[in-house]
């Protein structure tokens, strides 16, 4: 036998709550009105799942926001930075500061990241020629697995007047470009990696960078 389970919630007004009445029992305008009151809830319901989605965007995702922890990379300032030794560059525009560590007063090193690309900046104790400075640097490169240092290199001057040597390197999946050059006691080894494309839309700022590299009084 076919029963019908008819309820609404609070009583709606003007009607009596059926409960498990025969279904050839109920009286034609019983029948439409609780369908109708069905829809109305539905819709009810509906209106409330959509304003509860609305809140979470204006009110949750914010908070949310809020509670992801700030990275400890740090945007670099235009100022002028000392790595060691009384070296000191202006990061490239736009550059975080992701690492800087100091064996000494003069030694130390910092890694700048311009978007993926990787731009390091070492100082240490040095004693050599030019020469001497570009091959302890190369040899650093091709004696990590897999980069290979890739044409000859070129003559590079920083506006204070450091002198240096400049090349090009390959590593898995990167590519890179290096400069040694020399100030009174030290040397400064630069190394930029990053994918091609990454590379392409760093060098500029990187070399506008590297043009600022100073020792002590010389800085501009």
């Amino acid at each position: 036998m076919l029963f019908v389970l008819l309820a609404s919630v609070n009583h709606l007004a003007g009607h009596q709550l059926i409960l498990f009445r025969r279904a050839g029992d109920l009286d034609p305008a019983n029948v439409r009105f609780m369908v109708a009151a069905n829809r109305w809830w539905r819709n009810l319901g509906g209106s409330a799942s959509v304003l509860g989605a609305l809140l979470i965007v204006v009110f949750g995702l914010p908070a949310l926001d809020r509670a992801v922890p700030v990275s400890k990379q740090a945007a670099a300032s235009a100022t002028r930075h000392e790595i060691a030794g009384g070296v000191s560059l202006i990061p490239p525009v736009g550059a975080l500061i992701s690492k800087r560590t100091r064996s000494d007063a003069e030694e130390g090193t910092a890694l700048f990241l311009i978007g993926p690309a990787r731009y390091v900046v070492a100082v240490s104790r040095f004693e050599g020629d030019l020469p001497a400075a570009s091959t302890r640097l190369r040899d650093k490169i091709q004696n990590m697995r897999g980069y290979q240092v890739t044409a000859g290199e070129t003559p590079v001057m920083t506006a204070s007047g450091l002198s240096g040597r400049a090349g090009t390197f390959t590593a898995p999946g990167r590519v890179g470009r290096y400069a040694a050059y020399l100030a009174p006691g030290h040397l400064i080894e630069v190394t930029v990696t990053g994918s091609e494309s990454d590379l392409r839309m760093a060098l500029e700022r990187v070399d506008e960078s590297m043009a600022t590299i100073a020792y002590g009084g010389e800085q501009k």
